[in-house]
């Protein structure tokens, strides 16, 4: 089963070679991949779940990957490498004025498509930082475990879905909003009404639940820690995911 911890990697590509090569070595390489044969097929995975970062193949039959590549960079700032039999220079002039980030022509060697894909991670990242575009994200990843806003799904580390009541979902949200920081009871009732209300006198009864399904040891919680007089801490490092793409075939 898929580590839902590595980042995704979306591949979209119409020869099956292509797509069997790039799962095959770069989920050698710690990263988590799906890979489909049609922009149909990508819109799917889009609205899913949380990518990471697009490999695109510019032709394929009855599609244009470079407008596929505008129309995702209309909506998201997901980072876009183009993997294209295409030479020639406008080619990969016009792909990267509509959005992409990153131009390969095949055939290519594994390793350079590895380190151009890290490259644009870590770009990514320090972009995002700097500018704050994860202030809505799609979701959060901490210590294994993978929550989803818009689908309000949350998966363990052995990627087993694992059901939440409104009020844990809302709870849970907020500390990932905030980790490392403090939460008073007034402070996680407040957070906790951008999803679904909870009232005060239900919050620790609401942790007490949602300790006891993501925690080892509910009674000795690593996540979840009660700060005396105080409020409620969420410990461990949390990972915003992207914006959602809004994704819509044409």
């Amino acid at each position: 089963m898929a580590d839902i911890t590595l980042p995704h990697i979306l591949v979209v590509d119409d020869d099956p070679a292509i797509r069997d090569i790039t799962t095959e070595y770069l989920g050698q390489n710690d990263f988590r991949v799906s890979a489909v044969a049609s922009g149909a097929e990508m819109a799917a995975v889009l609205r899913k779940g949380a990518v990471d970062l697009i490999i695109l193949d510019l032709r394929m039959p009855g599609e244009d990957g470079i407008q596929i590549a505008g129309r995702v960079r209309e909506k998201s700032s997901l980072p876009i490498l183009i993997l294209s039999g295409r030479h020639e220079e406008a080619d990969r002039v016009m792909a990267l004025e509509l959005g992409a980030d990153d131009y390969m022509t095949k055939p290519f060697s594994c390793r350079e498509l590895l380190a151009r894909v890290r490259a644009l991670l870590r770009r990514s990242r320090n972009t995002q930082v700097a500018t704050g575009r994860q202030a809505k994200p799609r979701g959060y990843r901490f210590a294994g475990w993978e929550l989803n806003i818009n689908t309000r799904r949350l998966v363990s580390p052995a990627g087993h879905p694992v059901g939440l009541t409104n009020g844990e979902f809302s709870l849970l949200a907020a500390f990932l909003a905030s980790p490392g920081q403090i939460l008073t009871r007034d402070q996680l009732l407040e957070s906790s009404r951008l999803y679904d209300e909870v009232y005060d006198r239900a919050i620790d009864v609401q942790i007490l639940r949602l300790r006891r399904k993501i925690e080892e040891d509910p009674s000795n919680p690593r996540y979840i820690k009660t700060e005396r007089g105080a409020g409620y801490v969420f410990t461990a490092q949390v990972e915003k995911l992207a914006p959602p793409v809004e994704w819509e075939m044409r």
